[in-house]
């Protein structure tokens, strides 16, 4: 979901909430522009697993809706319906059939928090500046817009296409992660390159101080 609006397929009375860590990557099989949305099909096995429809999963973050259910077994095909605005403003448009796609279902009550609080709503595109290994882990560093950079803190969290990581240092136009090797063995990060665009969401903890703040003064 975007935060500009609402984003397909979500219902805005749902009060959802996501952890940022990956249960796993699923497959694109299908990319169908359509007249009211785009329909964009997944293979997923774990997030599939007793899914039903109208449930909302985190696609490389962005909280979409299931509207199709196909397949049995391990490899089951799941269907989210996609506006334009959606599409444009997350990195879901640079996508293609076979890409592969960080899924996560969303937190049920009284389950472990072992991220930080993530909402599925994007708010906006950085773009990769430096992606290399150093040692056994790897380096990214992100270039972010300033809506999202006002809130990106040393030490503190943000999402990468769904990935709860901590920020380990904040440059004048982005900030720099360090990709541990279990994260980079299990997310789409794998197939991430320099000049690649990444769908970002700030710590919701930092948007909430801004506005008390600003109320305040």
């Amino acid at each position: 979901m975007v935060t500009q609006r609402a984003a397909a397929g979500h219902a805005p009375a749902q009060i959802l909430m996501f952890t940022g860590i990956v249960e796993e990557t699923g497959r694109i099989v299908a990319i169908e522009p359509r007249p009211e949305a785009i329909r964009l099909r997944v293979e997923a096995a774990l997030t599939a697993k007793g899914v039903q429809l109208g449930e909302s999963i985190a696609v490389n973050g962005c909280c979409l809706t299931v509207v199709g259910i196909s397949g049995r077994g391990k490899k089951r095909t799941l269907d989210f319906d996609l506006l334009q605005e959606t599409w444009i403003r997350t990195n879901l448009s640079d996508t293609a059939v076979g890409a592969c796609v960080n899924l996560e279902r969303a937190l049920a009550v009284g389950a472990r928090l072992g991220g930080h609080f993530v909402t599925g709503h994007i708010d906006g595109t950085g773009t990769i500046s430096r992606w290399e290994r150093n040692g056994q882990d790897h380096v990214l560093d992100i270039a972010a817009p300033k809506e999202v950079r006002r809130y990106v803190v040393f030490k503190g969290s943000i999402a990468v296409d769904g990935i709860s990581l901590t920020v380990a240092g904040v440059t004048p136009k982005g900030f720099r992660i360090w990709i541990i090797p279990h994260t980079f063995a299990v997310t789409a990060l794998q197939e991430r390159k320099v000049g690649d665009r990444v769908n970002l969401e700030a710590d919701m903890l930092g948007k909430y101080v801004e506005q008390f703040l600003g109320k305040r003064r």
